[in-house]
């Protein structure tokens, strides 16, 4: 079975024209989920870049997902929130945002992370840098968890090509590849094509 796509924006985009250039990756693949990447901005940057980024997600059928700010999802009406930080702050996002939202965290760099976090209520577990080249132990821990547990894993490939292996994760996670390609929208539709080829 082909995996989800999930879609990871890159950490420094421009408020005033990414907007459109989402809109028509959202358009030429069928995405899941969407993570609104902070990067370095602060929080007024971070709300002004993310605000539109939630309603171009969500009106393509995304859910779409804030890192690391539980106020801030909750305030823009985001699906959920991606916590890039260890046990205690995944339990403070549960605490602020269960059950009404969506909360996964990662990346889990060993077994040991990935079943301390699997411990808590999280609703995905992330395998992967949220951008740049692949990660072949990721690929590796993500087979792993996929095989033996229920809570689902996203294996992020930022360099992912259409000859990508979604290594049984549930969730393909794209980035770099997708933003870096002269038509990023070009560069989705192929890979899509690619992971649902008989």
């Amino acid at each position: 079975m082909s995996p989800q796509l999930y879609l990871i924006t890159p950490d420094v985009a421009d408020p005033a024209s990414f907007a459109q250039t989402l809109l028509a990756v959202l358009n030429s693949a069928a995405f899941s989920a969407l993570l609104v990447r902070r990067g370095k901005l602060d929080d007024a940057a971070y709300a002004k870049l993310a605000a539109p980024l939630v309603s171009v997600g969500q009106s393509a059928g995304c859910a779409v997902l804030i890192e690391d700010d539980a106020a801030l999802a909750k305030r823009l009406g985001a699906d959920g929130v991606h916590v890039t930080g260890g046990p205690a702050a995944v339990k403070a996002v549960l605490a602020a945002v269960k059950p009404a939202m969506i909360v996964g965290t990662g990346p889990a760099p060993t077994r040991h992370d990935a079943m301390t976090a699997g411990e808590l209520d999280v609703d995905y577990l992330f395998f992967g840098p949220l951008e740049g080249s692949s990660d072949a132990a990721a690929a590796d821990l993500a087979e792993w968890w996929a095989a033996t547990f229920e809570i689902p894993a996203v294996l992020s490939d930022p360099g992912a090509t259409p000859a990508v292996d979604p290594r049984g994760a549930e969730f393909l996670a794209l980035s770099s590849s997708i933003w870096s390609a002269p038509d990023p929208a070009a560069a989705a539709s192929a890979l899509s094509a690619a992971l649902t080829a008989p």
